[in-house]
């Protein structure tokens, strides 16, 4: 370098402690719609991966979080404690981290995920939200709202149903919002045990699904919605402003606003 040319500028890796050294050792890509602007499908599916509870990842997860329940650390990087292999082994979260009361800041940087259960609204201390660069994260479930400290979030924009700058479609869900699926039979959860909107358990009774898209924290999130009666879905709130404006079940028929893709 020539002594009159200037340093170059040298910026720190936010989530330099969120994988371990070494990092995703293969990448962690997603074919359902083009993350950087090219055609968009008419339809996408949701992932349907299961999850290997029988997996060494998934036994590593459930020990990271009953040790972070225990010690009521107010950062959680449970992937930052994994090996790759471990890491790519999980594909939603378990039931579990409604123990985790005493979080503020749930990292899941370069995950796997595919989806995040209901019961992250139990996590009550919650703050900041990073699920960076998990590009098969579609989606989130309604009961986040619940976390109303939540102020700061981290989110791969391109990766979410109908974002802003591509407009992807959202999945086709069962009904108008109005019919009913059967417990069991719906998509996007591997689990379901009350109402996203009033907590009334869902035993043996019929869920209505529809998306809407809030403003959570600092992004605008697709949310799925489970509820128990027609009278939920209207109780919603008003859509994020530039979006579907009212819950929707997506599908090729729903008309979204233009993208504002640059």
């Amino acid at each position: 370098m020539a002594p009159d040319e200037p340093k170059p500028a040298l910026f720190a890796n936010r989530w330099g402690d969120a994988l371990p050294p070494g990092g995703n050792t293969v990448p962690i890509t997603c074919q359902c719609f083009d993350q950087h602007g090219g055609p968009t499908p008419g339809r996408v599916p949701f992932h349907r991966d299961r999850q290997d509870t029988s997996s060494p990842g998934w036994r590593r997860l459930l020990a990271l979080i009953e040790d972070a329940a225990e010690d009521g650390r107010a950062v959680f990087r449970p992937f930052a404690e994994m090996t790759a292999e471990e890491r790519r082994a999980i594909v939603t979260l378990p039931p579990s981290i409604a123990k985790l009361t005493a979080v503020e800041h749930l990292v899941l940087y370069g995950s796997n995920l595919v989806r995040i259960p209901p019961e992250i609204g139990a996590m009550t201390a919650l703050e900041e939200f990073t699920p960076y660069t998990s590009h098969r994260l579609h989606w989130f479930p309604y009961e986040i709202t619940r976390c109303a400290g939540l102020r700061r979030s981290t989110v791969s924009t391109r990766s979410l149903y109908g974002n802003f700058k591509m407009r992807p479609p959202f999945p086709e869900l069962k009904g108008d919002g109005t019919d009913a699926a059967r417990v069991g039979e719906i998509d996007g959860a591997s689990s379901m045990r009350m109402c996203s909107v009033c907590r009334t358990p869902l035993e043996e009774g019929a869920v209505r699904q529809v998306w809407i898209s809030l403003q959570v924290a600092t992004d605008v999130l697709p949310l799925l919605v489970n509820a128990c009666s027609v009278s939920c879905v209207e109780a919603l709130p008003e859509a994020a402003e530039g979006y579907v404006p009212t819950p929707h079940t997506g599908g090729p028929g729903l008309t979204q606003p233009s993208s504002r893709y640059y």
